[in-house]
């Protein structure tokens, strides 16, 4: 049987240093690849274009460099693009790009498809096919990032782990791939420039409390009893709302990073004022700098609506009544199915 080459951006710099050793190449070349594979953004060794052919050959014999590419992408008559790509097994992710006026955000997936089934999400309906690695994961960012810098002139200025999948789910892969992002040999981005936001894994709540992240975290609560999110989000059976309430504490505690609640309005499900006052209850017990209310985007296959604009007012001036500190968030990309729980690679079977 054919040995499978190892992917070369699975090895440490020291590792490729190694290999380059062991041929009796320059130390030095280790640094131009890893250059290239980082910073340059190198999609082939072909690429690498300070390297002589023959080494190139050479390394192209004994790695594999699976990069992602786009598939296709559509634009937003208010700016938003959304981008899907392939990996180098065939599977479609796809990722966004959201301009504001004082923004550019990446919103970025993190598993092929999504395995909690929340009943409000497009993705929630296709079945979860594998993890992304966390080079694919830095890929979709380094195309986002080129996109941005095409159409606006800018470089991205924000990273959400919003799109496909459950981040903490995949937590070895989002966490090196953020730290790529964050490398001074990577992307060097700052991470208080990026939120992952889980739908509340309480167990890896904790542990990036232990692991001292520095990136800021959403959760995605949505209702503020168990009993209506378990409705909508049977992760709540194993990770209720108390749970949830004492995992953010704990994160809190141990990074003292921001923490966002994330809450969409459903039409006559969560969107009274007695909800309101569930939701301020919450809001109260941990130290949340902010609730982002979300504007509900209507899916082919899920029963509901969203609320008149009156209500959603009356919401929010509730909430801003008892000093919670709120913002609407108002749905971008919504005419290519790009917006908050739209993502499905529709056009993809």
């Amino acid at each position: 049987m054919k040995k499978t080459n190892r992917n070369i951006r699975h090895l440490s710099l020291q590792d490729i240093e190694l290999y380059f050793e062991q041929m009796g190449e320059k130390k030095f070349r280790a640094r131009q690849v890893y250059e290239w594979l980082w910073q340059k953004h190198a999609m082939s060794f072909a690429d690498m274009t300070n390297l002589s052919k023959d080494l190139r050959q050479k390394l192209g014999e004994s790695f594999t460099l699976p990069a992602l590419t786009t598939d296709a992408t559509q634009y937003s008559a208010d700016g938003t693009v959304k981008s899907r790509f392939k990996t180098h097994d065939g599977h479609l992710v796809e990722g966004v790009l959201i301009p504001t006026t004082s923004r550019y955000t990446a919103c970025v997936s993190s598993q092929i498809g999504c395995s909690l089934s929340c009943k409000f999400c497009a993705t929630g309906y296709i079945d979860r096919k594998r993890n992304l690695d966390f080079d694919e994961i830095y890929d979709e960012v380094v195309l986002i990032n080129q996109q941005c810098e095409r159409i606006h002139g800018k470089k991205l200025s924000n990273i959400v782990f919003m799109g496909m999948g459950e981040p903490l789910l995949n937590y070895k892969n989002v966490l090196k791939s953020i730290e790529r992002i964050t490398a001074p040999d990577g992307l060097a981005m700052s991470p208080r420039r990026i939120t992952v936001s889980t739908a509340g894994v309480a167990k890896g709540i904790r542990q990036l409390g232990e692991d001292k992240v520095k990136f800021k975290l959403a959760l995605s609560l949505h209702a503020a009893n168990d009993a209506k999110r378990h409705e909508i989000m049977p992760i709540n059976d194993t990770n209720n709302i108390k749970t949830l309430i004492d995992a953010l504490n704990y994160f809190y505690k141990q990074t003292g990073n921001e923490i966002t609640f994330e809450y969409i309005l459903f039409k006559d499900f969560n969107d009274s004022l007695k909800d309101a006052d569930e939701l301020i209850k919450i809001y109260r017990q941990v130290p949340a700098d902010l609730i982002n209310i979300i504007e509900y985007n209507p899916i082919d296959f899920a029963r509901f609506e969203k609320p008149e604009e009156a209500k959603v007012q009356a919401f929010m001036e509730y909430l801003q009544k008892h000093r919670v500190n709120v913002r609407l968030r108002r749905s971008r990309g919504k005419d290519i199915d790009a917006a908050c729980g739209q993502l499905a690679n529709k056009d993809s079977h």
